[in-house]
């Protein structure tokens, strides 16, 4: 399986965590896609059975948002407009035309896998007898043990070399809309310069002017930090409240504290 992500959670740097809230429904997809996607490239690289497991366990998440409406039209168009984007950059002056072209060729790379994988690119992981048995078990709690599901427990106990085959098998009918996903991601983040902003006893407002292009929001504030923000809106106006967590025993609460934080709308 492919190297899995160094951090699984997006958008951190060091001293700073970033926090994210998509305002469309193709940001909240593919955000989902991403987690999941991290998670199955994390435990595909464990020799585990457990792991194994989890593994597929988050294959079938992702089969299940992939299955729902057409991702991989949304994927697409998505491709098209970062390639626009991109290609408008060309005719600027004192742009690193060599940056540029390699980030060009990468999503062409990723729209030609995804034309390549087809519109049925998902049929062969439908029709797997073993992936099917395992989802439909999955919907009991605990319905995956052994005496329920013995041709699982069984494959579990192969080499790990051997249950790898299988994952590979199964992961390549996903990764070219996964690895596209991923890399549409980081240019849309990349997109956005943050800027210092203040939130007055603990909550920032913000009205989205006119023709501002406005699809993910991300809030970013020291790792050592023990506030978190809450985010609520839309395209057009978001709100930010900041609440101080104590533990798990107790419901946080905002502080009234003026709160310094970086703001990327992107």
């Amino acid at each position: 399986m492919a190297k899995p992500a160094g951090n699984i959670v997006a958008g951190t740097v060091p001293g700073e965590t970033y926090y994210e809230q998509p305002l469309i429904e193709r940001m909240r997809t593919f955000l989902r896609l991403e987690f999941l996607y991290q998670q199955l490239l994390y435990n595909g690289e464990s020799e585990s059975d457990w792991a194994s497991r989890a593994t597929i366990a988050t294959l079938l998440d992702i089969m299940a948002i992939l299955s729902r409406g057409d991702v991989r039209s949304d994927v697409h168009k998505e491709l098209d407009h970062q390639l626009a984007v991109l290609e408008r950059f060309m005719s600027l002056p004192d742009v690193d035309r060599s940056r540029l072209e390699s980030l060009i060729r990468n999503l062409n790379d990723s729209r030609s896998a995804l034309l390549s994988a087809g519109t049925q690119y998902l049929q062969p992981l439908k029709e797997s007898e073993f992936l099917s048995a395992v989802k439909h078990r999955s919907a009991i709690p605990g319905g995956t043990c052994e005496f329920d599901l013995p041709v699982y427990s069984h494959w579990l106990r192969q080499s790990w070399q051997r249950r790898q085959e299988d994952l590979d098998l199964w992961v390549s009918s996903i990764r070219p809309l996964c690895d596209a996903v991923l890399e549409l991601l980081w240019l849309i983040r990349e997109s956005a310069q943050p800027l210092d902003k203040l939130a007055a006893s603990g909550m920032y407002q913000h009205n989205v002017r006119k023709g501002e292009h406005c699809r993910l929001l991300r809030i970013g504030i020291a790792s050592n930090s023990k506030l978190f923000p809450e985010i609520s809106g839309s395209q057009h106006r978001f709100t930010v409240r900041f609440l101080e967590w104590t533990s798990v025993e107790a419901r946080a609460v905002q502080t009234t504290e003026d709160v310094s934080f970086k703001l990327s709308i992107c």
